[in-house]
């Protein structure tokens, strides 16, 4: 039987951890929608995103930047009324504007891996933890991100939901020693 980290409690969550949770990622089209996700799960559970990504999937045209930037009143509308997804009109809201905010960012980068990688030097930080309670909710790295990012017009990036994403985009292995994504998230490097 595989060590893991202590997080992962359903099916979904364990597949999510074992394939996915930090993996390095360098799609600006992942790298977008973890940015949604993340900013979605503010106040709410992980496992509850999870449950509702491909309903986000489809609501947000596959996280198609340069679509849902554009998204209008009567979008907005369709939105708030999609069971599927977490229907709360500020985050309905800073999807759009996170999405122009995003474009943004490629336009002046070239991509937004490019801008959003130098927080953690362009690759990723490798911790060593022996326990969950030794991952911090936030970093100085996370911080700075959280910061250049209100600068630039996103919106629900505080520094917490900018750990978590840095930890679901492998900026950050913080997969316990003890787990077997450990080794091979580091690997991935």
């Amino acid at each position: 039987m595989k060590k893991r980290c202590s997080w992962p409690k359903s099916e979904l969550d364990i597949a999510y951890h074992d394939e996915e949770w930090g993996k390095p990622l360098h799609d600006d089209g992942m790298l977008f929608e973890f940015l949604i996700l993340e900013g979605a799960q503010a106040g709410l559970s992980w496992s509850t995103i999870l449950r509702k990504r491909d309903s986000y999937r489809l609501a947000f045209d596959h996280f198609d930047a340069a679509v849902v930037a554009g998204y209008g009143p009567e979008k907005t509308a369709a939105l708030m009324a999609d069971a599927g997804i977490v229907r709360n009109r500020l985050k309905i809201a800073c999807t759009v504007s996170n999405a122009a905010a995003f474009l943004e960012v490629q336009r002046e980068f070239g991509s937004f891996e490019a801008y959003i990688w130098q927080f953690t030097g362009g690759k990723p930080k490798q911790n060593r933890w022996a326990a969950m309670s030794e991952v911090p909710a936030r970093t100085t790295e996370s911080d700075a991100m959280s910061k250049a990012l209100h600068k630039r017009g996103f919106r629900f990036v505080g520094s917490t939901i900018c750990y978590a994403y840095m930890q679901a985009t492998g900026m950050v292995n913080d997969h316990l020693v003890d787990c077997f994504r450990h080794h091979e998230v580091k690997r991935c490097v």
